[in-house]
């Protein structure tokens, strides 16, 4: 069987300012240009939550999503403004998307406290873990089961010195989901992936590495910042060997690139940290 491609974006920012939307449009490009099979976007489409904003990001990412190759979750960012968290992701929690070799749970880790710019950290209840659990046991026996989400589920550094400052002050600003352990545990042995975003800097784990299925958690920090995304290649529902990097424009230029202008993919083989 042919080996497919899951490919992970997270923290787009669009609205940031033009800058973050010509990189989104390079990593557009980039992901055309290598046909990727599938393409999940794990929160923080949009900078300030704004309509206007998510209209942009479907704009830029219509050829995916027209090709049925777009799955989306929410993140904090998307709750500001004119919360968006029915529009991406509709009423329930936890839902799931079938595509070729797939099964995705899709999980809203925000909150109505999302709505204010100084809680930008999530929530996952007992309640939460139990519908995740119920959703990976509905994955058909040659799928790779990934669960997606925005807030990161153990503890990871902050991005900047104002999330240090809450950290100090004992605000929950960054603190991982408070039962991300919970979920671990009722995946093991079950899922394939947790793929997140909500932290920008790139992070990786083997969780049960000595099981026959570990389950591998990985954050993709913010794409438009990073100017790359991860790419899973997979087949019969397990991934196949280490994930790679799908580079939006080659090292040297990363500099402003032209909207509606393709940029030249470059597939780093080594593997992810």
């Amino acid at each position: 069987m042919k080996a497919r491609t899951l490919f992970h974006v997270s923290d787009l920012h669009l609205g940031k300012n033009l800058e973050t939307e010509r990189r989104a449009i390079a990593i557009r490009d980039a992901l055309v240009a290598v046909d990727a099979d599938h393409v999940v976007v794990t929160g923080d489409l949009t900078h300030r939550g704004r309509s206007r904003e998510l209209a942009l990001f479907r704009r830029i990412f219509a050829p995916l999503a027209e090709r049925d190759r777009l799955t989306i979750v929410p993140g904090n960012h998307d709750r500001l403004g004119d919360d968006l968290r029915e529009a991406i992701q509709g009423e329930a929690r936890v839902a799931i998307t079938r595509a070729p070799g797939l099964h995705l749970v899709r999980f809203d880790s925000t909150g109505p406290h999302n709505r204010a710019w100084l809680s930008g950290h999530g929530v996952m209840t007992e309640e939460d873990v139990a519908s995740i659990s119920a959703a990976v046991d509905l994955a058909a026996a040659e799928a790779l089961v990934a669960v997606l989400l925005h807030h990161h589920i153990l503890p990871l550094p902050a991005d900047h010195p104002a999330e240090r400052l809450a950290s100090w002050l004992g605000w929950p600003y960054a603190d991982e989901l408070e039962r991300g352990g919970d979920l671990l545990g009722a995946l093991r042995g079950r899922c394939d992936l947790v793929l997140h975003g909500h932290r920008h800097a790139s992070q990786a784990g083997t969780f049960f590495g000595y099981d026959p299925r570990p389950v591998l958690v990985f954050n993709a920090g913010s794409s438009t910042d990073l100017g790359r995304v991860r790419v899973f290649a997979h087949t019969r529902g397990r991934v196949i060997g280490a994930p790679a990097w799908l580079a939006a424009w080659p090292e040297e230029r990363r500099s402003p690139v032209r909207p509606g202008v393709a940029s030249r993919p470059a597939m780093d083989l080594t593997p992810t940290t």
